[in-house]
């Protein structure tokens, strides 16, 4: 996963989900669940790549950020509770869908 179109498409694979702009800047993506309005990713490019803000549990956040150097404390938001992924290609596929699929479970009340 390298691209904006391609973290959407995935965000999207979730049931109740939709994408939306909240500054009004094509730049800025959020994807939201219908239910509750909450954000589960932000998809925004920043320093020549894609980048993906999710939710994490604490348990999990130090973790992935020890395992990728493309696992940051959140640009932008509260960095106890999310991560940036930077979609460089250093990141397998399976993980990066593994930290959204985390996410939505979080704000979805999933979990």
């Amino acid at each position: 996963m390298r691209t904006r179109e391609e973290a959407i498409q995935y965000c999207l694979s979730f049931p109740n989900v939709y994408e939306d702009y909240p500054f009004r800047d094509e730049g800025w993506t959020c994807m939201r669940l219908r239910t509750n309005r909450k954000i589960f990713a932000w998809i925004y490019e920043r320093e020549g790549n894609i980048w993906v803000n999710v939710k994490c549990d604490r348990q999990w956040r130090d973790f992935w950020r020890d395992a990728y150097e493309a696992v940051l404390p959140a640009y932008h938001m509260n960095k106890e509770h999310w991560n940036s992924i930077i979609l460089d290609g250093t990141v397998p596929v399976q993980e990066i869908r593994r930290m959204i699929a985390e996410s939505y479970d979080l704000c979805s009340g999933a979990r």
